[in-house]
């Protein structure tokens, strides 16, 4: 539910009153369209299931432009380790131009395409070039219903409570995360996606316990960059956090996989920087060598992880607390970096609804 209907973190004054009280609406009431997507799954569960036992796909390719990329960069690799089957995650763009580099001759794909509008050009024409070529199905996560993509699919999963106003998508990204974990859970194992209905719940507990870190963090005049590292099922997630931090807030900001980022981005690290780790289960502490390694250079970190890291390796953290395998959490990891830039925005002077240079939707005229 969100904060307008009572519930969620207290904020001082009205949320319409704030500045980008459209986007900051959007971020505190996504557990709603998390249930939704729930829900969506839940009810296409006997065609979601029929398309993949019907069909012996040698791989599959999940795309999508801009944050639906960087989902993608989330999803491929949670396919991949749920369905045992090689996954790979591709811009649009890429798969439109360059299919012959993507897709090895011989291969029966599946194609999953993620668009919050359903109207993004890139992904329409390669969704059409790839039944053109293929013949496969194409399976499709979006928000919105009757849409050129949507045509193109042989089944679509709609999150409607993922609709936004807003620019910068939140709410929308993360309910078709969900959408997509739900699904890996129900192809994957019998029951496996019922676990994930305590999701809801467990998003706005963090949000109202942690909105207070965010507005600190953000507003803080102390940082000047930002690092969000991410490694397996977190490292797309870490790229979507950092797309939040620079459309918002137009900060300097980058995303790395963890051990990477020791081979030359920790040159940048100093008193100025705070270090956002998106810690996994199975590594974790291979990342926590890093996080200490940058707190040892002056950097600060913020944490996240299901389970409260050691104090010597975060100097702020967010656990999770949900009980839920990383292959189903994921989701948890978002609400408050979306809060985190929309504060850095606020504390830049900036607008979070106004977006500089951006559109919601990227359609490329003629093309379609």
């Amino acid at each position: 539910m969100s904060n307008l209907e009572g519930q969620g973190p207290k904020i001082d004054g009205q949320i319409e009153q704030l500045t980008g009280a459209q986007t900051l609406n959007e971020i505190l009431s996504q557990p709603a369209a998390w249930q939704d997507a729930l829900d969506v799954v839940q009810a296409n569960q006997a065609a979601l299931k029929e398309l993949w036992n019907n069909n012996d796909f040698s791989e599959i390719i999940v795309t999508g432009c801009g944050s639906t990329y960087y989902l993608s960069l989330a999803v491929a690799p949670l396919f991949q380790e749920r369905l045992k089957k090689p996954a790979r995650a591709v811009p649009a763009s890429e798969l439109l131009l360059f299919p012959e580099l993507i897709i090895s001759p011989g291969s029966k794909p599946l194609l999953l395409t993620i668009s919050r509008s359903g109207r993004t050009t890139e992904t329409i024409l390669a969704a059409r070039a790839f039944k053109s070529r293929h013949s496969g199905p194409v399976l499709n996560i979006g928000c919105y219903n009757n849409t050129e993509l949507a045509a193109e699919s042989d089944l679509s999963l709609i999150i409607s409570q993922g609709q936004e106003q807003s620019v910068v998508q939140t709410r929308s990204f993360s309910a078709m995360l969900v959408a997509a974990q739900a699904t890996a859970a129900l192809l994957s194992e019998e029951g496996q996606a019922a676990s994930m209905q305590g999701l809801p719940a467990t998003g706005e507990e963090i949000i109202a316990r942690q909105y207070d870190l965010a507005r600190q963090l953000g507003q803080s005049g102390g940082f000047e960059r930002f690092y969000f590292l991410g490694s397996g099922l977190q490292y797309g997630l870490a790229c979507e956090a950092n797309l939040k931090m620079k459309e918002m807030s137009l900060s300097i900001s980058e995303a790395f996989h963890f051990m990477e980022f020791r081979h030359g981005p920790m040159s940048m690290v100093n008193r100025q920087t705070l270090v956002v780790g998106l810690l996994s289960e199975k590594v974790r502490s291979y990342e926590l060598d890093v996080l200490r390694q940058m707190r040892a250079l002056g950097g600060k970190t913020l944490v996240l992880s299901e389970q409260e890291a050691p104090a010597e390796a975060a100097d702020y953290q967010v656990n999770f607390n949900s009980g839920l395998t990383g292959s189903k959490h994921g989701v948890l990891y978002l609400p408050v970096l979306q809060m985190l830039g929309y504060f850095r925005a606020i504390g830049n002077n900036l607008n979070p609804d106004q977006p500089h240079n951006l559109t919601a939707v990227v359609v490329l005229n003629g093309a379609v």
